[in-house]
């Protein structure tokens, strides 16, 4: 299956788990997915559960478009918008590309670590609130899918207090990325 808007315009649980081992890269620097969460808009821990707002309008928008917010007042967290009102957040990535500029941009010389958590993510592919909306098929974003999808494994989602036991959380197998292990 293509990185297409039909790709991304399905339940967002099926979503999260096909995107690991794709390739994101924002500006020429990212790396692999390794962790992603899905939220519905059934979910009482979505942005979406109480419908539309001016702050959760992307989740709302046309699939295959970025959703990203501010959590907490202090961390970008990119999400890619699914069916209206569904979305993944992105929780980890496997540095791949323009590793040094993440490095810097992080202020960490630990590899590991440079995209293990939304916020982290973010931060290390400089991505930030103007690109809540953009589309995920052109600049700055690039989406390639993997040769072969990797092994993968489920649980809960973490961080959250609501609906916290649906396992949605999905990752690639072993995977020293992680922002934590499931």
């Amino acid at each position: 299956m293509a990185l297409n808007r039909s790709f991304f315009a399905r339940d967002a649980v099926d979503v999260a788990a096909d995107l690991l081992g794709v390739l994101l890269l924002v500006d020429g620097v990212g790396g692999i997915i390794v962790e992603t969460e899905a939220y519905r808009r059934d979910d009482e821990a979505s942005h979406s559960h109480r419908g539309p707002t001016p702050s959760n309008a992307a989740m709302f928008g046309d699939a295959g478009r970025a959703y990203v917010y501010r959590s907490y007042g202090l961390h970008w967290c990119l999400n890619f918008v699914c069916e209206p009102g569904s979305a993944v957040l992105l929780r980890a990535l496997e540095p791949t590309e323009g590793v040094e500029t993440m490095m810097a941009r992080r202020s960490l010389a630990v590899t590991r670590r440079l995209c293990a958590g939304p916020g982290n993510l973010c931060k290390a592919l400089a991505v930030g609130g103007g690109m809540n909306g953009l589309s995920l098929f052109e600049p700055p974003f690039r989406l390639d899918l993997p040769v072969e999808p990797p092994v993968s494994t489920s649980g809960v989602r973490i961080g959250i207090s609501k609906a916290a036991d649906r396992p949605w959380r999905f990752a690639v197998r072993g995977s020293p990325y992680l922002s934590k292990p499931i």
